[in-house]
């Protein structure tokens, strides 16, 4: 008999697993405090783009997934691994489904409640990934670059006793272009879901957790594992919302870890 499940659908996306900046550790823990029927994983789980150069391969990111393997065993969780553009290296194996619970694809349609939500990455009306690679990895060195910076300013921060601060989630909110550009972005991949019969879109890739309603059309993203460390979850009930991770998460993993082991003394 399987457990019943906290969430009928949980999306994950931008976990960009094998680079530095992920926060593989706090997206395991996120899903072992939640499960449900049907998780979502939007693209740019693995970080191929950096891999094959710099990026390495750690413990903490086969966590990520032994966690997965863990939901499909206890909770009978259908995985759904949608190609992401950090990911392409899938385009040579999908379609793929292995089992009656995981599969790999381009997009998926999702029922949910009275309304259907087309389900992409969403790199596919982002030019510069998708016809200026070179300059993509460009910009993906400055953003690594960035993290860099972020990384060692919030543990002075920490020192300091002072909250997370995203440093470059704060030079895009700044920088008139990238206003412009996300905006642009929400309006496109509504197009999108009205062209494909839906009454929603559900993306990631531009790292921006938002639920927006755009002329009658529902704009969902799920954010990121590298600065916003946000989900998607719906409830039994076909409600939406934003989860973001806390230390609260950490906290209860730890307690449950704790329990674990004195049960099994």
């Amino acid at each position: 008999m399987k457990s019943s499940t906290q969430f009928r659908t949980i999306v994950l996306s931008d976990i960009h697993l094998g680079t530095e900046g992920s926060k593989a550790r706090e997206a395991t823990e996120f899903l072992r405090n939640y499960s449900c029927q049907k998780l979502i994983l939007n693209g740019d789980i693995i970080d191929g783009w950096q891999l094959k150069q710099y990026g390495t391969w750690k413990k903490k990111h086969t966590a990520f997934f032994k966690t997965v393997l863990k939901q499909i065993v206890h909770y009978d969780t259908k995985v759904i691994y949608l190609r992401g553009n950090h990911d392409d290296f899938l385009d040579q194996i999908m379609p793929l489904k292995v089992g009656k619970n995981f599969s790999i694809r381009k997009d998926y349609t999702l029922a949910s409640g009275d309304k259907k939500f087309y389900i992409t990455h969403g790199d596919v009306f982002d030019s510069i990934t998708s016809q200026m690679k070179w300059l993509a990895y460009l910009g993906d060195l400055g953003y690594t670059f960035l993290l860099w910076i972020n990384k060692f300013y919030n543990q002075y921060r920490a020192w300091r006793g002072l909250p997370y601060y995203s440093l470059s989630q704060q030079i895009k909110q700044r920088i008139k272009q990238a206003v412009n550009y996300i905006s642009d972005y929400e309006q496109k991949l509504t197009e999108l879901a009205r062209a494909r019969h839906c009454d929603g879109i559900i993306c990631g890739h531009i790292h921006k957790p938002a639920i927006h309603n755009f002329d009658g059309i529902i704009y969902m993203n799920s954010g990121d594992w590298v600065e916003s460390l946000s989900a998607l979850v719906e409830d039994h009930d076909g409600n939406w919302n934003l989860l973001y991770y806390t230390s609260e998460d950490e906290d209860e993993a730890e307690a449950a870890a704790i329990t674990h082991e004195l049960t099994h003394q």
